[in-house]
């Protein structure tokens, strides 16, 4: 029973190693990806009204 604890503990370990050097893109990943995105992808329409709004206002503002 020991052995086998510890060639399966073995095996463990080499795919942990393995996994970490690995440079593969992973679905894990592009669900990160996909979930750092989405709110930017959201607020970049209202930031740029406000930002549209903004300039006009000190256009206006300047003028007088």
């Amino acid at each position: 029973m020991k052995e086998w604890w510890r060639e399966k503990k073995e095996k463990r370990q080499k795919n942990r190693k393995n996994r970490k050097n690995s440079d593969r893109y992973t679905f894990g990943d592009f669900l990160l990806d996909v979930l750092d995105w989405v709110p930017e992808l959201i607020l970049l329409p209202f930031r740029i009204l406000f930002w549209l709004v903004r300039r006009i206002g000190r256009f206006i503002l300047d003028i007088n």
